[in-house]
């Protein structure tokens, strides 16, 4: 066999696969949207103590301007935007998430403000379908680590935004939040007193394969995960036509879970999140 039929083929299989654990992700997040709906509501601590605040911050977004919310789930932070004063054009690829999202949303005195539509945010064509250049902002919420390919999205939301708008994504911090990373919780007697000490241990970076997973305890069923190093995540940005500009890793301050010892709200010095903002060049 040549080389380049053997390339070929790995690119065959490669695209087959990505094909398989996209159906895979689809199918998990219908099962479980309910439960993450009920779970999440108008926001867990997460959402309302880290991911909010600093995707607010980075988004800068001003009343009146038109926002796309990419993989919106059950619309928690469309319907901030909303309160905010944006427009907000909300897609997920669940079904079920834009029923419950449309749901919760008729409820809210801003539901004129926030329009939801089915859209899989790896297909580059549905997403310039909702019109080139007509977007003053985007915004991904802790999606990008579901999705098995980010750089049809990427390239989509560069011709989607207008010339002076700007991107904000989060992810799981992929170097201390992933399929190989372990929570650690230790114990030790430091001159006779009881010192605990919270740390990761990190058993890959560059190269960790897709492996399923819980976004929530309790979930009825995993997804799977898709780790990108700091280099894949930028790279894709670069690619696209964007420029980084802004960056958060936000952390809980204090420890807040004692139900569980190894929740991320007890390691306050390690942030189990990333949120970075890009911009057209």
């Amino acid at each position: 066999m040549s080389a380049t039929g053997g390339a070929n083929e790995d690119r065959a299989k490669h695209a087959t696969d990505e094909t398989t654990l996209a159906r895979q992700a689809h199918e998990a997040w219908e099962k479980k949207a309910a439960f993450w709906d009920e779970m999440m509501g108008e926001g867990n601590a997460f959402q309302r103590v880290l991911i909010g605040p600093a995707t607010e911050r980075l988004l800068e977004v001003l009343p009146g301007e038109t926002v796309l919310d990419v993989a919106c789930g059950n619309g928690v932070f469309s319907r901030r935007l909303a309160e905010l004063g944006a427009r907000v054009v909300a897609v997920d690829f669940s079904e079920k998430f834009v029923e419950l999202a449309r749901t919760r949303t008729e409820e809210a005195r801003y539901r004129d403000a926030v329009e939801y539509l089915v859209a899989d945010a790896t297909d580059e064509e549905q997403m310039v379908a909702l019109r080139e250049e007509r977007f003053d902002a985007a915004v991904c919420n802790m999606a990008l680590m579901d999705m098995p390919a980010i750089d049809p999205l990427m390239r989509a939301l560069r011709r989607l935004l207008k010339p002076k708008g700007r991107f904000v994504f989060s992810v799981q911090h992929p170097a201390f939040n992933s399929n190989a990373v372990r929570l650690v919780l230790e114990e030790e007697d430091r001159d006779g007193t009881l010192v605990e000490t919270y740390s990761v241990k990190v058993t890959g970076y560059l190269h960790v394969p897709p492996g399923k997973g819980a976004g929530m305890p309790g979930e009825p069923v995993a997804h799977p995960y898709f780790h990108r190093p700091l280099s894949e995540l930028f790279g894709a940005c670069f690619r696209a036509g964007f420029a980084v500009d802004g960056m958060e890793e936000p952390s809980f301050a204090s420890p807040e879970d004692e139900s569980r010892p190894l929740s991320w709200e007890n390691f306050v010095e390690i942030p189990p999140l990333l949120v970075v903002r890009a911009r057209p060049t």
